[in-house]
């Protein structure tokens, strides 16, 4: 049995378009227009799970993920979206709700340090290092689970990505996810791999042999 997980970003927010480390706030009126344009979408999965954040269960809700309202279209997934606490976002401990440049200028050695130690967690939350670890566990215990589609923080999507493809932990920051995109991997017989460029709406079954 191949398993499948489509990552799914969150949709913009005050917080992403101002470099903010996420402060809990809700996605804006843009960011929730182009989620519900999306709707419909992204493929049907078994399963949706979302990252424990507003911004991510915002956009869940906007794409249609779950069940329909009453009188509404047919959902992408007949089924509740489950919060994951091991989909949680990284924990940045003091540094919530701050910007990088404020960071920057009150910390700029904790910064560095940060960005350049995976295993560093200055601001007395979670390292990189950890963040990875977390997330690699919870994809392999994913494995024979059938489709699933993962709401959940950027974060999220680039510690799969460095786990899928074996990749060093310093590559964690050499990986863009924009909001509102669509990551795909699938993992048989023991490995994963990753699929590019195609559209959210594409059949993955092309996918079967990779």
């Amino acid at each position: 049995m191949t398993s499948r997980v489509t990552f799914v970003s969150p949709a913009m927010n005050a917080s992403l378009r101002q470099a903010r480390f996420d402060d809990g706030g809700p996605i804006d009126a843009a960011g929730a227009a182009l989620a519900r344009a999306a709707a419909g979408a992204l493929p049907a999965a078994a399963r949706v799970v979302t990252s424990p954040t507003v911004r991510c269960r915002e956009t869940a809700a906007a794409l249609g993920l779950g069940p329909a309202p009453s009188g509404g279209s047919a959902p992408v997934a007949p089924v509740e979206p489950v919060e994951m606490p091991e989909l949680a976002a990284l924990d940045v401990g003091r540094w919530r709700g701050l910007t990088l440049a404020e960071v920057g200028a009150a910390e700029p050695e904790a910064v560095a340090r940060w960005l350049a130690d995976p295993g560093s967690a200055p601001h007395g939350g979670e390292s990189v290092e950890a963040l990875c670890a977390r997330v690699a566990r919870w994809l392999e215990s994913s494995r024979q689970e059938g489709r699933i589609l993962a709401m959940v923080e950027p974060e999220i999507v680039r510690a799969a990505v460095v786990h899928v493809l074996g990749a060093p932990v310093t590559a964690f920051w050499r990986l863009d996810v924009p909001p509102l995109t669509a990551t795909s991997v699938s993992g048989r017989g023991g490995r994963w791999n990753l699929r590019l460029g195609h559209p959210p709406q594409a059949d993955e079954a092309s996918a079967e042999g990779s």
